[in-house]
């Protein structure tokens, strides 16, 4: 059936000589960084890679920089036999490999910051602190990189790979010579002409040839346009660079995009390659007067401009942009693109590729799109997924069974419960797990019903979860609350809570009020409504109606805030958001996705005042006074409080003498997000 199904995705393909035994590819993507490095390829990256090759990937992108402290480097003959023990393995499970070169350039700590201008604060077309820093690469470096490269492919072949991609899109070092944005040179890699903007790549493909091998298949990914960017690369000249590309020797062109949004503080990013973050939390009138197809909510979002190179060259081209297997399946039927990158699918599940091609796609761990992955990278740390504890950590997570079988408790379904069970029943114990209420998920219901599934389906996490305890034999009894009684009844040896944690509601005169409705308060009024209705059609419910009036007031600014008040202004309601802490949008993601919601939080007239104290809550709305003394009434029809909550560890308390091994987790021990409580679970799981 999915053979029949995902006939073309399935297909083989080749890119230059190099046989691809399927259409889906993981491209390269930085995976983060190892506690140490000195330069020679780390088992955490060639454990990752190899996963993906096992997981059935035909195609395995492996980057490397010849910047200091940025990932790895083939620079020596010494570094060759890790490798191309890593490449062996790689091809023992048929899949093909090839090394990216990429020089992140003008994000290079200063004084190492390179592009190929100098521009000053006002002329960089971002407002990342170090980019005014960067100096303008001269034309003798511009030549040692190219021969440097140039070794690397051939060291790189050496060591097993089959191919070379060079990243010249998103703001890097070779992006920066093709955008006029960025290049203000006069010289032969000026912004005069095409030629001289694409030289420095054209340079590069002919001495990776030179130097690698006519054969040695050589990939280009760049930006097929730079929408929001003033000069920036437009669709039609990403066609004719494509063009460029293909003529100089290149074997296949990866088509991204770079969306400019708006230009933000210093701290923000202004522009992304993540088609669904470009177009969250709504799609902007902008879009409409782009190429982009926003009718997926930014999956597939650059297949047009992919779709408009593949009408200009005869090469493969390769797509992206969160795609899945479906979409992939359909643009490759209808020859749009040739391949199809799944970078964040098969990081939430390793073996994606195979259970697509085993027909078991209710087995899929889902992407929900959360860009953990990426924020860690970022924040110069390991990769982390928020459905995949194992991502990063391949050899520490490989699933080995217990060595004695045990009866284990879970209390609890939410994230962290469910993900302990399952990997605890695959371990071969015996597990129960006691839910109170009359459905599995716990906190992750109110999450999918506030999130929605435009951007974040959360929904899809307890359908998967709840499956895969199912599989795993997990003997789930719903409306079983868990006490010292009836857990010791069960006679375990090891038990784990994850009960959930305690809802924090502010003192202040009138809580008690008509108008407030507490975290707690709307949990149990949600638990009431996903009895009858289950939380997928929650979310459709809540579009057309909800228990709030016009006017709310948030108390509380740190993630759980923010994305209520997300969900109302979606729904017509006028919010403001009051902080007594600091900051607003703390446990948000700081890279992209924090200032993406609340740069339009802002253009939407949600005020959100932080280090205020909270008087009274009256007939009229909520008083308070501002960091600057200043008493104020924030009128309102309802007053909301959307608080982190506070670790709840009494029945784990209780439970102490039950058991002879007791874990409390997620929330019940320290609360967090659903990244956190999966880790949680997944080893305790391991744990037992």
């Amino acid at each position: 059936m999915s053979k029949k199904k995902y006939e073309h995705l399935l297909q083989p393909g080749c890119i230059g000589k190099t046989h691809i035994k399927n259409r889906m590819v993981r491209m390269a993507a930085h995976p983060g960084f190892p506690e140490y490095e000195d330069g020679f390829l780390q088992s955490f990256y060639s454990d990752l890679w190899i996963s993906f090759a096992k997981g059935g990937a035909g195609l395995i992108g492996c980057g490397v920089s010849p910047a200091p402290g940025v990932g790895w480097s083939l620079d020596t003959e010494e570094q060759i036999p890790r490798v191309l023990e890593m490449n062996k393995r790689i091809h023992d499970y048929g899949a093909a490999s090839y090394i990216q070169l990429f020089h992140v350039g003008p994000w290079m700590p200063a004084p190492l910051t390179v592009a190929a201008s100098g521009l000053s604060i006002d002329e960089i077309p971002l407002t990342v602190q170090n980019f005014p820093d960067a100096r303008s690469m001269p034309v003798d470096e511009i030549k040692g990189i190219v021969k440097q490269f140039g070794a690397v492919a051939e060291r790189a072949r050496r060591a097993g790979f089959d191919m070379a991609e060079i990243n010249a899109g998103c703001n890097h070092l070779f992006a920066t010579f093709l955008s006029r944005a960025w290049n203000k040179r006069e010289d032969e890699y000026g912004y005069a002409t095409m030629e001289n903007r694409t030289r420095f790549v054209v340079e590069l493909i002919k001495e990776i040839k030179a130097q690698a091998g006519e054969d040695f298949g050589v990939i280009v990914v760049s930006n097929a346009a730079e929408p929001g960017l003033k000069d920036g690369i437009t669709a039609e000249e990403g066609r004719e660079m494509a063009t460029i590309w293909e003529a100089a020797g290149a074997d296949a062109i990866h088509a991204r995009v770079e969306m400019y949004i708006v230009r933000r503080t210093p701290n923000d990013s202004d522009s992304t390659h993540f088609p669904d973050i470009a177009f969250y939390p709504q799609v902007s009138d902008f879009a409409h007067h782009c190429e982009a197809d926003t009718s997926r909510h930014g999956i597939g979002a650059w297949i047009p401009y992919a779709a408009g190179i593949k009408k200009a060259v005869k090469i493969p081209v390769i797509g992206t942009g969160r795609l899945d297997a479906d979409l992939g399946e359909k643009l490759v039927k209808q020859g749009v693109i040739d391949f199809v990158n799944l970078n964040r699918r098969m990081i939430a599940d390793h073996d994606y590729a195979n259970k697509i091609t085993e027909g078991r796609l209710e087995d899929i761990a889902p992407c929900t799109g959360c860009l953990t992955c990426f924020n860690n990278v970022e924040a110069q740390k390991q990769i982390k997924c928020r459905i995949n504890a194992s991502a990063g950590k391949e050899r520490e997570y490989e699933l080995k069974p217990a060595e004695t079988k045990k009866k284990v408790v879970v209390v609890g379904s939410g994230p962290a419960g469910m993900e302990a069970a399952r990997v605890a029943a695959l371990r071969g114990h015996e597990v129960i797990l006691l839910e109170k209420e009359h459905l599995l998920g716990g906190s992750l219901n109110l999450a999918a019903v506030v999130k929605g599934t435009d951007h974040e389906d959360m929904t899809s996490i307890i359908e998967y979860l709840t499956l895969q305890m199912k599989k795993a034999g997990v003997d789930a009894r719903l409306g079983t609350e868990a006490t010292g009684d009836t857990v010791a009844a069960l006679r375990p040896d090891a038990i784990v809570v994850a009960a959930g944690g305690k809802h924090n509601v502010p003192k202040i005169p009138g809580i008690d009020g008509k108008k407030v409705m507490t975290g707690e308060q709307l949990h149990h009024r949600l638990k009431s409504y996903l009895r009858l209705t289950g939380p997928r059609l929650m979310t459709k419910l809540v579009k057309l109606y909800l228990p709030v009036g016009r006017r709310v007031v948030i108390i509380g600014g740190t993630i759980q805030g923010c994305e209520t008040a997300e969900m109302l202004v979606k729904r017509g309601r006028q919010v403001t958001i009051v902080e007594t802490g600091t900051e607003i949008g703390e446990g948000m993601l700081w890279r992209l996705v924090r200032p993406q919601l609340l740069h339009w939080l802002e253009d939407k007239g949600v005020p959100m005042p932080a280090e205020v104290r909270l008087d009274e809550i009256t007939d009229k709305g909520l008083m308070i006074t501002t960091k600057e003394g200043e008493k104020r009434l924030l009128e309102a029809d309802t007053i909301i409080t959307a608080l982190p909550l506070s670790p709840n560890t009494e029945l784990c308390e209780e439970l102490e003498s039950v058991a002879p091994e007791v874990r409390c987790i997620g929330d019940s021990h320290e609360p967090g997000l659903v990244v956190d409580a999966i880790a949680a679970g997944a080893a305790a799981g391991r744990a037992i």
